[in-house]
């Protein structure tokens, strides 16, 4: 058994699109039409080959209200995992991203919340050595 997707609820695929592509630098896998939504996932060209992350609409009324609540509450939707936390930080800081505090070392990881704008927080990591 394999985990090939992964999934984070957004308010609006577009935005998260652009966000995942042109800020993250992940690159677009899959982009079909679903009706009213999309079926649309994006790749990280550092990740493990063939996972996906699935930027999933809040079709179901009670997602937005856990999406908000996770949010609201400072709890990550996630974790991105970086070699080198200090300049990943300096690049995104660079593009705009909103982050909540500086990169804290917490014994064996150093980690620091960022806004993906489309209601989640991300738990930016790099594992100590």
């Amino acid at each position: 058994m394999q985990i090939k997707l992964s999934s984070v609820m957004v308010d609006d695929q577009s935005k998260a699109l652009q966000f995942y592509t042109d800020v993250l630098g992940f690159a677009k896998v899959n982009d079909i039409s679903m009706g009213e939504f999309r079926w649309l996932t994006v790749a990280s060209p550092e990740g493990v080959e063939g996972m996906e992350l699935v930027l999933e609409p809040m079709a179901f009324p009670p997602a937005k209200i856990f999406q908000k609540a996770l949010f609201d509450g400072g709890v990550p939707i996630t974790a991105f995992m970086t070699k080198d936390i200090h300049a990943e930080y300096k690049r995104l800081k660079e593009h705009g991203v909103n982050f909540r505090g500086e990169p804290v070392n917490m014994g064996p990881i150093t980690a620091v919340l960022f806004e993906d704008t489309c209601g989640n927080l991300i738990n930016l990591v790099q594992p100590s050595p």
